[in-house]
């Protein structure tokens, strides 16, 4: 064995030390120095049987922020031991209208001592519950109408004053109905008009926009303060036309359909936060999956 004299370990311990910062650069050099996010809903499956060994594996991908969709009955105290130890930070959580409204107060409280910053509303109701009452899910995603959608905005400014008093921001996050015109009008559109931008952020979904017959980078151009979150999904090719109940199968980034370059290069130019990779079936090991979405973020140039 060679012996190791003390310019080599020198020149041996420069060389680890060079490792270990260009693998954190790698982990943080994503487009216009914006950490990889990721949405656990794409792992809830995983979390539900290994909570804190499913966050490991997610941050030896690479990703450092996160976005909770469920807590899984773990308490503050244990998420943010769970978070710490697999090296990433839980920056907002989703919870769909119907869970939020009845739970705003415990909801703000849980997130001031688990120290995560955003309260995303993931899905909006009706102002008449009763009308939709005994459709499928399909046909509740078909009956929202523009004044609906108005109604939770509505609602949800009540709620941001609450969240902002607790030093949090609350966000609605879009899936697809919000794209298809009623009238000529297009419920989105309708939604950041009658949100209050003192109290209420957006999330776009650029997957579920393109989907619902919108363009992300439209989106992004033209009210570049009012969206500060993105979630970043892709779809396997189709010949089947898009469909806001029955989207195409999901394709792991750089796979499917969208090209997500001129997507970041808008986002740059925005006032981008946060970004969440999401990825929400999956053909092989979701980590594996992961891991592509991963690297394809990684390696975009914005």
């Amino acid at each position: 064995m060679e012996m190791l004299t003390r310019r080599g370990f020198v020149k041996g311990a420069g060389l680890g030390l060079l490792g270990c910062t260009v693998a954190r650069q790698r982990a943080f050099a994503s487009p216009w120095g914006r950490p990889v996010g990721l949405q656990l809903y794409s792992v809830r499956a995983q979390l539900a049987k290994d909570y804190a060994g499913t966050l490991k594996q997610v941050g030896a991908i690479g990703y450092r922020e996160v976005e909770a969709a469920g807590f899984y009955g773990h308490t503050p105290a244990q998420v943010k031991q769970a978070m710490a130890d697999a090296q990433l930070k839980c920056v907002g959580g989703h919870y769909s209208y119907k869970d939020l409204a009845p739970n705003v107060d415990k909801i703000i409280a849980y997130h001031q001592e688990l120290g995560c910053h955003y309260v995303i509303c993931s899905f909006p109701s009706f102002r008449d519950v009763a009308r939709v009452q005994g459709l499928s899910f399909a046909q509740q995603v078909r009956a929202f109408t523009v004044d609906d959608l108005r109604w939770t905005m509505e609602q949800l400014n009540k709620f941001g004053e609450k969240t902002k008093a607790a030093g949090l921001q609350l966000g609605y996050h879009n899936h697809t109905m919000e794209f298809a015109p009623q009238h000529g009008v297009v419920p989105f559109d309708a939604m950041i008009a009658a949100a209050d931008p003192k109290l209420v952020t957006f999330e776009l979904d650029c997957g579920w926009v393109k989907v619902g017959g919108g363009s992300a980078v439209d989106y992004l151009k033209r009210y570049p303060t009012r969206i500060t979150l993105l979630h970043i999904k892709d779809f396997k090719p189709t010949d089947r036309p898009a469909d806001v109940t029955n989207p195409p199968p999901p394709a792991e980034l750089g796979r499917g359909t969208e090209n997500y370059a001129p997507i970041f290069a808008a986002a740059k130019a925005a006032n981008i936060k946060h970004y969440f990779v999401e990825q929400e079936g999956f053909d092989i090991p979701p980590m594996e999956a992961l891991r592509i979405d991963y690297e394809y973020v990684n390696a975009l140039k914005a």
